[in-house]
């Protein structure tokens, strides 16, 4: 890691600027994946009902709309939707974990 401010893709001339971005793109994906999952530990605490956690319609929207938005921006589809299948389902188990140390 380096202090060097990021620069755009497309200002990128060599690889050690690449590498720069890539490392300050994966920590702010790390810091909105910790938005999210607190957003999974406030679900677990409203739930009021265990079955309620697993929602495979919900699932299914979110996912679509993750690759829809990825094909808006020309990215790979079929790689957005495997990431999202996984994310929903990471977040999905810890809402359980979480749905379950709240009402221990």
């Amino acid at each position: 890691m380096t202090d060097t401010p990021a620069k755009t893709p497309d200002e990128c001339e060599t690889m050690i600027e690449v590498r720069v971005g890539v490392d300050a793109t994966d920590r702010e994906l790390v810091a909105l994946l910790d938005r999210r999952f607190g957003y999974m530990r406030a679900a677990a605490r409203i739930k009021p009902d265990r079955g309620a956690v697993r929602d495979e319609v919900r699932k299914a929207y979110v996912i679509a709309a993750a690759v829809n938005d990825a094909e808006t921006r020309g990215m790979p589809a079929e790689v957005i939707a495997d990431i999202w299948e996984r994310l929903v389902e990471g977040s999905i188990e810890y809402e359980f974990e979480k749905w379950d140390q709240i009402r221990k």
